[in-house]
């Protein structure tokens, strides 16, 4: 008797965890266009992060501070190494380095107003530094990239704090890019580029090449600045103890140590999502350098990437680091990635929170564009308030959770207040697995 083909047991469809949709998605765009995939944003795949630890609060062992009663301070100075006027800052999260071209006018006016309201600083970010950003920024720190662009002595002189760029965690060894879309008349006047071509950052400084040459570099700034500023250097976390090193040889008043899930404006998704180490496996590393070189806390460390909330910022501190920095969570807080915009985020093809074309220019919420009408969309009072109030939240919750482990200042935090839920964060952040006192490669013990 012949089989009826329809009763035929069927095995069910099986994805590949290799050739996954989306996989077989970007190969086949690859095959259609023949370009690599651009984007913004940071590593979107999933790497050990500080969801992985967790604080041990107090209880016998421990006293706890009345929350109401009892202070917990917050405060924080950068810059304390050898500049005449270091940085005093309320709170110890900082606003990362977002251009003016990358991001809108409003956006960099809404950042320092954010910043300035939280007694916290921002920073410039490749292009140069606006006249809304300095004037509604109460301590601005200015980004010596690459680039060059918009590099002006006397803006040097009117920041705060100058930070020198060697790399970033979205792309470390890479330069930026933005592209001719949001190469306004006023982005290429401050550039010195032609409106409407595309902009392509240099990988690395022209005039120096090595560490001899930064220290050379950092005292040319020092000079320019009548030695008053803090020189911070920054670096995409790939090698955190030698970077970190040779940055404090060279003479910086503050490492910055960004991780890969630390956001871009534009560069290519293959670096994204493949060229870095979490920000998680790189502060342990980058205060082991400080400890060995006798300068932790006396050289500040400020960790960046990923960053979101109170329990982030506690985590980082605990682990020895000064300060954070927030980039993508502070547009978030402007209004990015706003469900209010879902509509036309539809239109391009995307949709709230995955939005990341940021090079293309045609953000719907104001804040990655050049377009005058979508910029305008953009209150810079309102969305500064709006950062203001999560700044705010942030440095509660990091000061809730150090009360709970008995201490009086957020910067009293320290690794015996972690422990960790998995073996890989254990290993990075090198506080013990829950329930041991064990982590892998632990001194004195074998694996």
């Amino acid at each position: 008797m012949a089989k009826d083909d329809k009763h035929v047991p069927r095995t069910m469809p099986v994805y590949s965890s290799t050739f996954t949709p989306e996989i077989n998605a970007e190969i086949r765009r690859a095959a259609a266009t023949g370009i690599y995939d651009i984007r913004g944003g940071g590593a979107k795949r999933k790497v050990p992060h500080f969801d992985d630890l967790l604080f041990l609060g107090a209880s016998v062992s421990r006293y706890p501070l009345e929350g109401y009663r009892e202070r917990c301070d917050t405060d924080v100075v950068l810059g304390t190494r050898y500049a005449k006027k270091p940085i005093k800052l309320d709170i110890p999260i900082t606003i990362a380095g977002m251009s003016f071209g990358a991001l809108s006018a409003q956006a960099k006016e809404a950042l320092g107003r954010g910043a300035s309201a939280a007694g916290t600083s921002t920073t410039t970010g490749d292009g140069g530094m606006t006249l809304e950003e300095r004037g509604e920024s109460k301590t601005l720190v200015y980004q010596y990239l690459p680039s060059r662009y918009g590099m002006n002595p006397d803006d040097l002189r009117k920041a705060d704090a100058i930070e020198v760029v060697v790399g970033q965690g979205a792309k470390p060894g890479g330069g930026g890019m933005l592209l001719g879309q949001k190469i306004s008349d006023r982005v290429a006047a401050m550039r010195d580029l032609p409106k409407g071509i595309d902009q392509r950052s240099a990988c690395r400084h022209p005039d120096w090449t090595g560490p001899d040459d930064l220290e050379i570099k950092i005292l040319e700034l020092r000079e320019i600045t009548g030695w008053e500023k803090p020189i911070y250097v920054k670096v995409g976390a790939t090698r955190p103890y030698f970077d970190t090193t040779l940055a404090v040889k060279a003479g910086a008043d503050v490492v910055v140590i960004d991780g890969m899930q630390g956001g871009t404006a534009a560069t290519q998704d293959v670096f994204i999502e493949h060229v870095g180490i979490p920000t998680l496996a790189c502060i342990r590393e980058a205060v082991r350098a400080l400890e060995d070189l006798n300068m932790h806390r006396e050289v500040q460390l400020i960790v960046s990437g990923g960053i979101r909330s109170g329990a982030d910022v506690a985590k980082a501190l605990a682990l020895g680091a000064d300060a954070v920095s927030i980039g993508t969570a502070a547009m978030i807080a402007l209004g990015d990635n706003d469900p209010k915009w879902e509509d036309e985020y539809r239109k391009l093809g995307t949709t709230a929170d995955a939005y990341d074309d940021w090079h293309e220019g045609q953000d719907p919420a104001g804040i990655s564009t050049q377009d005058p009408e979508l910029s305008s969309r953009l209150d810079p009072v309102e969305a500064g308030r709006r950062l203001r109030n999560y700044l705010k939240v942030m440095t509660l919750e990091a000061q809730t959770l150090a009360r709970a482990c008995g201490k009086n200042h957020v910067q009293h935090l320290e690794p015996e207040d972690l422990v960790a839920l998995t073996m890989e964060a254990a290993a990075m952040a090198q506080v013990p697995l829950a329930g041991t006192s064990w982590w892998p490669g632990k001194p004195g013990t074998q694996f």
